[in-house]
């Protein structure tokens, strides 16, 4: 019995004596840095080139091989003793005093380090989250710094921590006090009373537990005094705007790291975190005043090709948001949807991404914003809602809306330009709100002739109709670019609101039941001679919208034959050329109209169109100033350049894809009977083919000339310059138009239903 007794008692001497061992190793370590200050008089020697960072790698191991001796939940008497004796806060002022030099570096990786490595939580205790954030205001304040690598290694350490614990954000970010004795209750382990409470900062800093001197006192005849900081002062400077910093670096690594450690920030973020960042931080000011510098930081003046040619650059440094979009139209980034028959629909931007005066400040803008957006998409519905509103007013407000009204034609034209740039990257809900606010503004109300160009809205549709072309183009690209996105308010403010009701169509008959019983070729639009009327009206009872009737294959089938037949025989030229088939724009509709309906669906639009009281008087109509716009440049096609004719009909086949019924009506149908003064959309064509009739007769040699203009726009010959060039590109650009249209129309009610085969009517054919 004896022997066993001896034996367990031999058994725990030698357990306890290697933790006896590690102890005095860390303290001894300990006062080796701390007797360097001692004794050291060379001031210049780098202190990789010092036992420091050696003594600082045996307190590291010291400390993790500790911890795995221990039992679960325990704290050895080493991290105990750093805890108790403050020994981060030390390092903490040894490397503000970067002395020697390099040891500000040596004293990021040991924080990182010990933060990593030991699994012990650590942070919610005062005497290591009030280092920590002092060690976070002496980086990211200087660009360019030589610890920016560390810098943002000690981040990311301490970023992984938070993803762990969101909660621990809070600690970080405001300093608690009393952050040990508040998480006590969720913490698994505890340290000692004396470790743990605040009460320890009294104790002298130079004992060790055989009240041995460490030697930590004769630092203060080496290094300055600290200035103790004021309650509060803490939070002035901390992780979040150490990441801001870092995310200026002009390294590229850096600065990537630092751009994910803060967006994973803002996603984790609890509430009271969030609404910290907001209320009492300088996250959304730093954030967006970035932005503006970047802004200011670009020539007065560029290129709309350069711009659309840096289109979709990421901030994580590659192109994503222009080549989706490129992929969903099938156009280069930043042109518009181009029929499959013609050349682009505005100048194509440079295919070799040649070098332009200020092409790297237009990336790092574009690259910025695509950030920006980002964040506020993945971060707390706080922060996305305060940042986005931020954005809104110092860059949206305070720096596009002047340039964009400027007197001078050069400053609109980019500033549209890069605003339509801004567009295609913007994907965060809470941004996109709050750009359609600062475009369209919030009202509803439909517009009248008389309203004045007094909103930001009425001066942009002015551009689209405006003296220089380049300006009209870049203007109709912005409308393109902002009806491709996922908001209502772009559609009901700029048509639905002036559509509903359906004033547009003439009341006082009933709509006839029955569709084939009275059709009458003769009275279709463009085989009457009502040009001289403004409303295109027929004697007879015209009928009933095929869009809306039972026999839905009869019907869509005349509505396409309606727009294929519209151009006369003799301005048509697409026969004489392979790859200009009507079949190419269904199958380039459908997939567009798929997209379209994807992108609305959440929107709960009627799938028919509201009944018409026979009896309701009519009211006057006006088409709003959007489509009034669009309908007057429409009927100036034969006057009108090539790229400017292409970007106007682009921005009407984009409206003409919208399931809505008041749009399919008003644009698709044909047949409707309008009210008096009302046109629509194919009663404008219908003028349109009615002038071009009378011009041709005074073109000698139409059909040849016509026949090569088209031969030159698909690049099959040399371009030449020819008499009456504009009229024919004109006539070209109306053929395909119509063929696009009623592309649109085949796909929207297809005569098989959902499942429909591709298998459009015969071109010519009524």
């Amino acid at each position: 019995m004896l022997s066993r007794l001896g034996a367990l008692l031999q058994e725990a001497v030698g357990a306890r004596e290697p933790t006896l061992d590690l102890l005095e190793a860390f303290v001894e370590h300990w006062k080796g840095i701390t007797h360097y200050y001692i004794e050291s008089t060379d001031e210049n020697t780098p202190a990789k080139k010092t036992d420091i960072p050696w003594r600082l790698k045996q307190m590291l191991d010291i400390l993790v091989y500790e911890e795995k001796q221990q039992a679960a939940g325990e704290a050895g008497p080493c991290l105990e003793y750093l805890l108790q004796h403050k020994i981060l806060e030390t390092l903490c002022t040894l490397g503000k005093a970067e002395y020697p030099p390099g040891m500000r570096q040596q004293v990021f990786q040991f924080f990182s380090k010990v933060l990593a490595q030991v699994q012990h939580p650590l942070l919610h205790y005062l005497n290591v989250h009030r280092p920590v954030q002092k060690l976070l205001r002496l980086g990211g304040t200087v660009p360019g710094s030589p610890t920016e690598k560390e810098e943002v290694q000690f981040t990311t350490v301490l970023c992984s921590k938070i993803q762990q614990d969101p909660a621990l954000l809070t600690y970080i970010l405001e300093g608690k006090k009393t952050a040990a004795k508040k998480n006590a209750s969720r913490e698994p382990i505890a340290l000692s009373r004396e470790t743990a409470s605040t009460e320890d900062k009294d104790r002298p800093h130079s004992e060790a537990p055989n009240g041995g001197p460490c030697g930590a006192r004769a630092l203060t005849t080496r290094l300055p005094v600290e200035t103790p900081e004021p309650d509060g002062g803490i939070g002035e400077s901390n992780l979040v705007t150490s990441l801001i910093g870092l995310c200026k670096s002009k390294k590229g690594r850096v600065a990537l790291k630092a751009q994910e450690n803060l967006l994973l920030l803002v996603s984790v973020a609890p509430q009271a975190a969030a609404t910290y960042l907001v209320q009492s931080s300088p996250f959304c000011p730093a954030i967006v005043e970035h932005l503006c510098q970047l802004y200011q930081s670009m020539p007065t003046f560029l290129d709309p090709a350069d711009i659309a040619a840096s289109e979709g650059i990421s901030w994580r440094g590659s192109r994503a948001g222009g080549e989706r979009a490129q992929l969903r139209s099938g156009a280069e980034p930043g042109q518009a949807s181009v029929p499959p028959s013609l050349p682009c629909r505005v100048p194509s931007a440079p295919a070799d991404e040649a070098s332009f005066p200020g092409k790297e400040d237009l990336a790092a803008f574009l690259g910025w914003f695509c950030y920006c957006d980002h964040l506020i998409q993945e971060a707390h519905t706080v922060v996305a809602d305060a940042l986005a509103k931020a954005v809104a007013e110092k860059l949206f407000v305070e720096i596009l809306q002047p340039q964009l009204l400027h007197v001078s034609e050069q400053r609109v034209l980019s500033s549209t330009a890069l605003l339509t740039a801004l567009l295609r990257q913007l994907c965060a809900p809470a941004l996109l709100r709050e750009a359609v606010a600062f475009l369209l503004g919030s009202e509803l109300r439909p517009a009248t002739p008389e309203d004045g160009p007094c909103s930001l809205c009425a001066q942009l549709i002015r551009h689209c109709d405006h003296l220089s072309d380049e300006i009209s183009i870049a203007t109709l690209r912005l409308f393109e670019e902002l009806l491709q996105k996922p908001h209502e308010h772009i559609v009901r403010r700029l048509i639905l609101c002036h559509l509903e009701g359906r004033p547009y169509v003439a009341r006082g008959s009933p709509e006839p039941e029955n569709y084939e019983d009275t059709l009458d070729l003769e009275e279709d639009p463009y085989f009457t001679d009502g040009l001289l009327d403004a409303g295109f009206q027929h004697s007879a009872k015209p009928p009933p919208s095929p869009a809306t009737t039972s026999d839905g294959k009869t019907a869509v089938t005349e509505i396409v034959n309606s727009f294929l037949c519209l151009v006369p025989e003799e301005a048509k030229t697409s026969a004489f050329l392979e790859e200009t088939g009507y079949d190419t724009y269904v199958h380039d509709a459908y997939g567009l109209f798929q997209e379209c309906s994807s992108r609305v669906a959440p929107w709960a639009w009627p799938p028919a169109l509201p009944p018409l009281d026979p009896h309701e008087p009519e009211r006057p109509f006006f088409e709003g100033h959007f489509l009034r716009m669009l309908f007057d440049r429409m009927s100036r096609i034969l006057e009108q350049p090539y790229s400017l004719n292409l970007q106007v009909t682009s921005v009407l086949s984009r409206l003409a894809l919208f399931p809505h019924p008041l749009i399919h009506e008003y644009l698709l149908d044909p047949y409707i009977s309008l009210a008096p003064g009302c046109r629509s959309l194919f009663s404008v064509l219908v003028r349109v083919i009615g002038d071009l009739m009378q011009r041709i007769q005074r073109v000698p040699q139409f059909p040849g000339k016509l026949l090569l203009v088209r031969k030159q726009l698909m690049g099959h010959v040399p371009g030449e310059q020819l008499d009456h060039q504009t009229l024919l590109q004109g006539v070209v650009v109306l053929e395909e138009f119509c063929k696009e249209l009623a592309a649109i129309a085949f796909v929207k009610f297809p005569p098989q239903g959902p499942h429909l085969h591709l298998s459009p009517p015969l071109e010519g054919h009524v």
